[in-house]
C-alpha cells in the first residue's frame, strides 16, 4: 500500500453513521482467499447469522409488557419515530419476543443476541469512562478498526487477535473491546470477500481531539507525536497494520449493534467469543457490577409489568407493519378495556 493510500485510509474521517464505514479498497485481492460458499464463508469462519435456526419458537411472540397509569399519563410525549403523542387515557405496551440468543442463528442474531452483546458493551465501557471532577477516567470512547494485512493471514485467529492488542497498544490505545469481522462487503458485486480485521470500541493514551482537529489533518507532521503520527511512522511502516480511527459516536450501543450484526464467529466452537476485552477493560483490571436492567414507561417512567392487549396488533417482527411499542386507549368507546394488567405467572 502507497503512503498516499495509508493516509486517505486512516486520516480521512465521515461523521456519517455507521454503514459500511469501514469498507476499503481490495487490496492484493489476488493473494486473498476466495469464499467457499460466496456469501461469508471461510473455513471454520462465517457471518453471524448464515446458520440454522436454533428452534421453532425463534423469534416468535412471547408476551408484552406495559403500564396502565393512565392517572400519570396526562402529558405528550414522542414516540421511536419522533411522532408527538399525547397519551391523555393512553397505556403503553411493549412486545417481546422468545430469542435464542446466538450468533449462528439467522432469526435471533441480529435482534436477539446483537441487541444483548450490545448492551453489555455499552454499560461495561461507560462503567470505564465514568467522569470524576468533569474528566474521563480514560477520555472518549473512540471507535478504531484494526487492519490484518495479508502477511498476517497465515496465523490462528488466536494469535491473530493477541497481534491485534499489541499494535493497539503499541499505537497508544489502552484498552476497549475487539469485535472480529473476518470479511469486507464489496458495494460494487454485493458480496462479501475475506479479509479479517477488528472493529475497537475502546481508549486512546491522551485522546484524539488533538489529531481529529488538526489542520495538517491531511498532512500529519513527523515528530509531533500525536496519535497519527504514531500510527503512520513508529506503526505502519514497520508493522503493515493499518490502524484508522472513526468519527465520533453518536451512540456507543448502536455502534456496537451495528458492528456485531454484521461481524465473524467461528463455526463449531462453544467457546469462540465473538466480542473480547483487553488492556484497561479486561476482566481482570475492570471489575463492573451487573445490574438487571428494568424497562421503564416513556411516559411516566414507572416501572412496566405484564398485561394483556385485546386490540389486534401486528406481533410478527417480520410484518413490514410491526411495531415494538405503542400507545393505545385503555378503554373502548363502550367503556370495555382494550388492555388489562395479566395475572402473575399468565401469558400476556
Amino acid at each position: 500500500m502507497s503512503v498516499d493510500a495509508y493516509k486517505r485510509n486512516t486520516c480521512s474521517e465521515s461523521m456519517e453513521d455507521d454503514v459500511f464505514d469501514d469498507e476499503q479498497p481490495l487490496v492484493l485481492k489476488d493473494v486473498i482467499p476466495a469464499l467457499e460458499n460466496g456469501w461469508g464463508s471461510y473455513g471454520d469462519f462465517q457471518l453471524v447469522g448464515n446458520g440454522e435456526v436454533t428452534n421453532e419458537y425463534c423469534g416468535r411472540y412471547s408476551h408484552s409488557k406495559g403500564c396502565l397509569r393512565v392517572e400519570n399519563h396526562n402529558k405528550v410525549v414522542f414516540d421511536k419515530f419522533g411522532n408527538s403523542v399525547n397519551c391523555s387515557g393512553k397505556g403503553y405496551i411493549k412486545i417481546f419476543h422468545n430469542f435464542c440468543y446466538k450468533p449462528s442463528c439467522p432469526v435471533c442474531y441480529k435482534y436477539g443476541w446483537a441487541v444483548r452483546e450490545a448492551k453489555n458493551i455499552g454499560a461495561r465501557l461507560s462503567e470505564n469512562g465514568k467522569y470524576s471532577m468533569g474528566f474521563g477516567r480514560w477520555g472518549m470512547i473512540e471507535h478504531i478498526v484494526a487492519s490484518v494485512p495479508v502477511k498476517d493471514y497465515y496465523l490462528s485467529f488466536e494469535a491473530m487477535r493477541l497481534r491485534a492488542t499489541k499494535i493497539l497498544f503499541n499505537r497508544g490505545v489502552i484498552g476497549g473491546v475487539l469485535i472480529f469481522h473476518g470479511f469486507r462487503f464489496n458495494p460494487s458485486s454485493r458480496d462479501w470477500y475475506w479479509s479479517p480485521h477488528f472493529h475497537v470500541l475502546g481508549f486512546i493514551l491522551g485522546g484524539y481531539a488533538r489529531c481529529r482537529y488538526c489542520k495538517r489533518k491531511w498532512n500529519c507532521l513527523k515528530g509531533c507525536g500525536g496519535f497519527d503520527d504514531r500510527n503512520y511512522h513508529d506503526g505502519f511502516l514497520k508493522d503493515g497494520w493499518v490502524v484508522k480511527v472513526l468519527g465520533k459516536r453518536k451512540t456507543v450501543v448502536g455502534t456496537a449493534w451495528y458492528q456485531l450484526h454484521h461481524a465473524t464467529y467461528k463455526v463449531n466452537s462453544k467457546r469462540f467469543h465473538v466480542a473480547t476485552w483487553w488492556g484497561v477493560c479486561s476482566y481482570r483490571k475492570l471489575k463492573v457490577t451487573v445490574v438487571k436492567r428494568k424497562h421503564l414507561c416513556p411516559i411516566c417512567h414507572e416501572e412496566l409489568y405484564k398485561v394483556y392487549v385485546f386490540l389486534a396488533m401486528v406481533r410478527d417482527r417480520d410484518s413490514p407493519d410491526y411495531v415494538p411499542e405503542v400507545f393505545v386507549d385503555v378503554y373502548a368507546s363502550d367503556g370495555s378495556p382494550n388492555c388489562a394488567e395479566a395475572v402473575s405467572g399468565s401469558s400476556g
